[in-house]
């Protein structure tokens, strides 16, 4: 028995010599194939076909045998089909709208399948036919935003969005998806608008929703007007910005990051608990769809920063082990059901002992697991999304100001990559500070824990990048943050130190003088206006302290630069870049290293404590010299056109094959349907 065979619905073999009776539903599809009309003989044809359940393996592993030219003979049974299966769209009996989703559904997938290489046109052309195209795009278009707006069956509006899904990802690359022109000529934004904002159905389909939209804003943004883009970045209403919150909230992130919790509280220490928790950080799924809808959102719309930073209690999500889910239409396939009681109510509950958030903080955390481990390819892809939107975050001057703002203060629990060398932090001893502080913690905690042969160089940029925009705000709005800046100074020295170590496996894949000018000049920024923003003096007089303490590294450093630079090759331009930053640096350490010195020998003392280099150091300042250093508070604005072009490119495409993946409309669905429509019949 052949495989379409198996997929028929064979209903019972009655001798050996004859042959097994097929599904009348089947035998149906069959005439379809066939070169004849099949409403020829039978004008009741499409009228009953939609009144029996589909088979969709059956019809999309038939159309999956046919190529392109086998497709063309039989294209006015095709086309027929998809125009009965919209005209069914209208249809009163609930049904018929079950099966002609389905149907299309199938339609889509199954030619798409065979046919990978035909253009747009001839794909539009074997399912629509291309001079009608318009036409039944509109009125299908029309049909699924009434669907979706209107008060019918919550089952069917997950169905919509189900096919929609469908019809996006059937491409591997959705911007030669030529059918989604229709898409964005008959616009079904305010739909999607419509779902988020009210709350008897952002619950159930919110999720599908945004990743939807995720998904259109990324069709040909960089080659036309994209339409879902111009209307994303002009959205301003309340409820809408709120929900787009709720979403990435009590999505798959938030219950990742509450079991992560859970694990890393069940281990108490020694080497075999740390390797468990090394091991369980691999299990960690992340949810790419939801963060590139948070960028987008952050990216486009100013708006969302505000929703970005507003106050609410924090909400206990349950850890208890996550039961596989029966799929059913109402429930985003592949995803962790979200919380309903909390999604379906218009405000969140106050708690006066619930701990203050907000869904940066919750973004923050998220990060912090995500950021762990690099190596795998959808992890790398996630923890640059997350830089990237950071990196709008705090380009963003509302944001600086939220982040800033000593009034508001929250105890912000990060999670730290279990080190042999260091002990785990006592979350309980986490301080209530300015939310900045947070972001500055996971920037150092990434710069510590990913100094590997493997060098994901590129995050290492971007997480630099956030540190300098951060200090470039404090030093404009001489904000004088209390943060433990020593942390930072000695995580910056020691990558200094990792890529002097490293120096031959890392330039042979990367331009390493390009961070190293990055983090030299953050040090120039401390020296040249570190009296502007650090708290106080003190603070001052220790990062003077630190690069005196240090100064082996930036010796050696300047050595290296030195060297290349006055070598013929490709890295002579950006190492003289380096040696120039490095000026003060060594102005420092050549003023200060002799007065210390001298210091020692006078007072007979062959070891200097911290305090007495200190007061060597604040009697010293008035004979130091500096050079002014332009540009050190200037920085790039971050653009995605070109830079991040091919990123998205591969970050979509592997959004939309996974996607396509867990869109399936099995039978469990199909037979859920049929149930509820059959009843309300």
């Amino acid at each position: 028995m052949s495989q379409l065979e198996k997929k028929a619905g064979l209903l019972r073999r009655t001798s050996s010599s004859k042959k097994p009776l097929k599904e009348k539903v089947v035998l149906m599809y069959d005439e379809i194939f066939a070169k004849e009309d099949p409403a020829k003989n039978n004008s009741r044809f499409w009228d009953e076909l939609f009144l029996m359940k589909v088979n969709l393996e059956y019809l999309e592993a038939k159309l999956e045998s046919l190529d392109g030219d086998e497709v063309m003979k039989i294209k006015d049974n095709i086309n027929s089909l998809f125009h009965h299966c919209v005209q069914a769209l209208a249809e009163e009996h609930q049904i018929k709208v079950v099966n002609a989703l389905q149907t299309l559904c199938a339609l889509f997938r199954g030619v798409h399948q065979k046919n990978k290489s035909a253009s747009g046109f001839d794909i539009i052309n074997m399912l629509v036919g291309f001079d009608k195209a318009e036409l039944r795009m509109k009125d299908l278009m029309e049909s699924l935003d009434s669907l979706l707006c209107g008060e019918g069956s919550e089952s069917l509006k997950a169905l919509c969005l189900k096919l929609l899904l469908c019809l996006v990802t059937v491409t591997d690359n959705i911007s030669q998806n030529t059918i989604l022109e229709y898409v964005m000529i008959n616009s079904i934004f305010e739909a999607i608008l419509q779902i988020l904002s009210d709350v008897s159905t952002r619950g159930q389909h919110g999720y599908d929703a945004v990743v939807l939209l995720a998904l259109l804003v990324n069709y040909r943004k960089y080659e036309s007007v994209n339409p879902y883009i111009v209307k994303l970045s002009i959205v301003d209403d309340e409820p809408t910005l709120d929900t787009f919150m709720l979403i990435v909230m009590f999505s798959p992130c938030v219950c990742v990051s509450r079991q992560y919790k859970d694990k890393e509280e069940e281990n108490h220490g020694g080497f075999f608990s740390t390797l468990t928790s090394m091991v369980r950080t691999h299990l960690i799924l992340t949810n790419e769809a939801i963060l590139l809808a948070l960028y987008e959102a952050v990216h486009l719309n100013r708006n969302f920063i505000t929703v970005l930073a507003q106050s609410h209690p924090e909400i206990d999500i349950p850890t208890t082990p996550i039961t596989p889910v029966p799929t059913t239409p109402t429930t985003p396939l592949g995803t962790t059901p979200l919380s309903m009681d909390m999604m379906n109510s218009s405000e969140l509950p106050l708690d006066p002992n619930l701990q203050t958030s907000n869904l940066l903080i919750t973004f923050l955390k998220y990060s912090s697991i995500v950021m762990q481990d690099t190596k795998d390819e959808h992890r790398l892809n996630s923890a640059r999304l997350c830089l990237i939107i950071l990196t709008c975050i705090t380009e963003d001057q509302y944001a600086d100001a939220f982040l800033h703002d000593d009034n508001m203060n929250f105890r912000v629990n990060l999670h730290r990559m279990p080190m042999r060398h260091r002990k785990k932090a006592a979350e309980k001893n986490v301080p209530s500070r300015p939310l900045v502080c947070a972001v500055l913690d996971l920037m150092v905690e990434f710069i510590v824990t990913h100094m590997m042969k493997d060098f994901p160089m590129d995050l290492y940029m971007r997480c630099v990048q956030v540190i300098h925009k951060l200090i470039c705000y404090q030093k404009k709005c001489r904000i004088r943050l209390h943060y433990t800046w020593r942390e930072l100074w000695s995580a910056l020295i020691n990558l200094l130190k990792f890529l002097l170590s490293n120096e031959t496996v890392l330039l042979a894949k990367h331009n390493i003088f390009h961070l190293a000018l990055l983090v030299v000049n953050l040090f120039n920024m401390f020296i040249t206006y570190g009296d502007t923003f650090l708290p106080t003096s003190n603070s001052y007089d220790e990062l003077y302290y630190e690069i005196v303490r240090m100064h082996q590294i930036f010796d050696n450093l300047y050595c290296m630069v030195l060297r290349v630079s006055t070598n013929a090759g490709q890295w002579k331009e950006p190492a003289s870049k380096v040696t120039h930053s490095l000026v003060n640096v060594r102005a420092i350490i050549n003023h200060f290293n002799p007065k210390i010195e001298s210091y020692a020998a006078v007072n007979h003392i062959s070891q200097l404590s911290e305090d007495q280099v200190l007061e060597v150091v604040r009697s010293n300042y008035d004979t130091l010299t500096l050079k002014l250093q332009d540009g050190l508070d200037q920085f790039e604005r971050y653009s995605e056109q070109p830079k991040e072009a091919a990123f998205f490119k591969e970050l979509v495409r592997s959004i939309s094959l996974n996607v396509r993946k867990n869109v399936s409309l099995n039978t469990l669905s199909q037979d859920l349907l049929l149930k509820e429509f059959s009843t309300i019949s």
